[in-house]
């Protein structure tokens, strides 16, 4: 068995202290392939016109499918506990960089 299994099939999972400070993204732009979503997080910031990809996510369909239904139920448990989550209007960022329309 790996030494990253315990006996009962479960995964430990480390968090480093660099990663576990996270990175703040207020932007999501998804793009896909026939074999790969890709998930670039980006800060953009009021006033400035330039804007850099913090963070770049590639997931197989099935994960992003796994991740979508994850989010669908953690944000119905959010908003069952703190209220439904107001959706603001999106604003004017161009979302198509040369590849696929963006779904964000």
């Amino acid at each position: 068995m790996s030494e990253n299994q315990n006996q009962n099939n479960q995964l430990n999972i480390e968090l480093t202290e660099d990663i576990a400070d996270g990175i703040y993204s207020n932007l999501a732009i998804i793009t896909h392939s026939n074999s790969e979503f890709v998930l670039d997080f980006v800060k953009v910031m009021p006033g400035v016109p330039k804007a850099k990809v913090k963070a770049r996510i590639l997931l197989t369909p099935q994960h992003a499918k796994r991740l979508l239904a994850a989010m669908q139920d953690n944000i119905q448990k959010y908003e069952s506990v703190h209220g439904t989550i107001k959706q603001t209007e999106a604003i004017g960022i161009p979302m198509n960089f040369g590849g696929p329309a963006a779904q964000a």
